[in-house]
């Protein structure tokens, strides 16, 4: 751990426990879930202030007071390392950046600081009152912010409703700065694909009850045809619906181009827990997603 910041508690970090631990919360997405999900990894992050990090927090992209990003940086930055954008869940009605007393989702940019590149959790407008395509709206406003003061090339990661906001990003053209999304990698955490076959109850408070919206505004085709490398995760303990959307999206890319894309389905780990463990000695998406958006880095370890 880096001079500055400390583990909030000292227990050892214990993976079949803690594997042990998710299976028994289950696979149903709930606040209750969510808040023992995420007490399990607590007291294995790094609490403020950050050693070796520059932080600024709450820079406005936009004038809606939730259009804001928090910034981390290393104090040494490494030239050219990317820059990874996070974009949260909370269901499109919930959600933040970071929760004051809680490491979520502070983890996730200290997670590509340790590893030598700049790391930027974003909010965004929330439903039912910001409906689409405000989600996909902010991405490219909080992406635009990016490209114009951050040099490196961008990974954008969503999970689980951010997900679906930075998938939807990635394959509409008409939210990008030219004649691509201008981003270099990306990865979908637990997210939804094919609309036409999710929970309609779960996407209506963003898209509205018209099933044929929600098939019409399905990423799952421009997924399959993106140049943008994608990687898409899924956690054992996922509820059967995103494991489905990762399996259908998974079918249809190998049906297109004869191989499947890249993909992690993480063994011990919930809906929660995808974005919970990072920044903890837990490397397993780690070893799979850091490759592909950071080859140069791959082998790069601070702090812990």
């Amino acid at each position: 751990m880096a001079a500055g910041g400390g583990l909030r508690a000292g227990r050892p970090y214990d993976e079949q426990a803690l594997r042990r631990s998710v299976a028994g919360i289950g696979t149903a997405v709930s606040p209750e879930n969510a808040a023992a999900s995420q007490a399990l990894y607590a007291p294995f992050h790094e609490t403020e202030p950050y050693g070796g990090v520059e932080l600024h927090r709450d820079v406005a992209y936009g004038t809606h007071p939730r259009q804001r990003l928090d910034l981390f940086r290393p104090a040494r930055p490494v030239r050219g390392a990317p820059v990874v954008v996070f974009v949260h869940g909370g269901g499109f009605v919930g959600g933040d950046k970071h929760r004051p007393g809680s490491p979520y989702h502070d983890n996730v940019a200290l997670w590509a600081v340790r590893h030598g590149m700049t790391g930027v959790t974003m909010a965004y407008r929330l439903a039912p009152e910001h409906g689409w395509p405000a989600g996909t709206e902010d991405v490219a406003a909080a992406l635009a912010w990016v490209r114009a003061h951050l040099p490196g090339p961008i990974h954008l990661m969503g999970t689980s409703a951010g997900a679906l906001h930075a998938a939807s990003y990635l394959v509409r053209p008409q939210f990008w700065p030219g004649d691509n999304p201008g981003v270099g990698s990306a990865s979908l955490l637990s997210g939804a694909y094919d609309l036409a076959s999710f929970d309609p109850e779960r996407l209506r408070p963003y898209l509205g009850a018209d099933r044929t919206r929600h098939a019409e505004l399905s990423p799952l085709p421009g997924l399959v045809e993106t140049e943008v490398p994608v990687l898409y995760a899924v956690a054992e303990f996922d509820p059967p619906d995103a494991r489905r959307q990762a399996l259908t999206l998974i079918s249809a890319y190998q049906a297109r181009h004869g191989h499947p894309p890249p993909y992690a389905d993480l063994p011990g780990h919930n809906h929660f827990t995808l974005t919970a463990h990072l920044n903890t000695p837990d490397d397993r998406l780690t070893r799979t997603l850091l490759p592909m958006m950071a080859p140069s880095l791959s082998g790069r370890r601070r702090g812990h």
